[in-house]
């Protein structure tokens, strides 16, 4: 077309540059419409964070099964020989219980960590190294532990997030339960502890347990850190006996 360039008019001129305006403005808009649309695609495809709801910070005991209801909480794990074992017994007794996982367990094992998710029970941060003597360190360093261990259980999960935060040895702190809380975990204590980490016997668990059961509704055993026989042979005949006297088995409360 450029030899004949010469000896269009005017009037060609205009009409071939208005036609080429014309192709140009369409070719944009058809360019733009295709760039809108695979940007739409992109962000419904996107996954949306479902948002962390506050908890109050306040140190839970407390059972969400009333005045006769009992919590059953685990510690330390999860352990390759001793969490399939205890949740086989709860799971024989039908009982639910809170996990509270230490995060470089719960990111060694992430297989227990679903099969305890899987079977209806709930996660609790421990922190990443179960360190006592956090509430003597700086805040930077409790907020890692604490935050850490979140991601590692969540990620070990596949997705579901701890509910409580349970400070190893109850070292806890206000920045540290405030922080929990902002996560939307429930600082979590305890009423009776059964000492079963020091292996005193299984009668001596089951005795503590009966005792003390007066102290309150949230009960302390683990499923890590040892030998914990003692232990899978006390839930084994305190779970029954709770049964037995009444008690339901709940959750700590929110």
């Amino acid at each position: 077309m450029a030899r004949h360039g010469g000896t269009r008019g005017w009037y060609g001129k205009v009409v071939g540059a208005a036609l080429g305006v014309t192709l140009f403005a369409v070719g944009a808009s058809v360019w733009t419409a295709q760039a809108d649309a695979v940007s739409g695609s992109a962000k419904a495809a996107a996954p949306v964070k479902p948002a962390v709801r506050t908890v109050a910070m306040s140190i839970a005991h407390a059972s969400d099964k009333g005045a006769h209801g009992v919590n059953i909480t685990i510690d330390d794990g999860p352990d390759p020989v001793w969490t399939p074992q205890v949740l086989d017994v709860l799971r024989e007794y039908g009982v639910k219980a809170t996990f509270c996982m230490v995060g470089t367990q719960a990111q060694a094992h992430p297989d227990l960590v679903k099969k305890v998710v899987a079977a209806g029970h709930r996660l609790c941060d421990h922190t990443v190294s179960h360190d006592t003597t956090m509430d003597k360190k700086s805040p930077a360093y409790r907020s890692q532990q604490i935050l850490d261990a979140e991601r590692m259980i969540t990620k070990a999960s596949g997705g579901v997030r701890p509910m409580y935060y349970r400070a190893p040895g109850g070292a806890f702190t206000p920045d540290s339960r405030k922080l929990a809380a902002s996560r939307g975990m429930r600082p979590l204590g305890w009423n009776v502890d059964t000492k079963d980490f020091e292996r005193p016997g299984t009668d001596a668990i089951v005795t503590t347990v009966q005792q003390e059961l007066p102290n309150g509704p949230t009960l302390l055993f683990h499923d890590a850190g040892g030998d914990r026989s003692q232990t899978v042979e006390a839930l084994r005949r305190v779970l029954p006996w709770l049964k037995q006297q009444g008690y339901s088995f709940g959750f700590p409360v929110r």
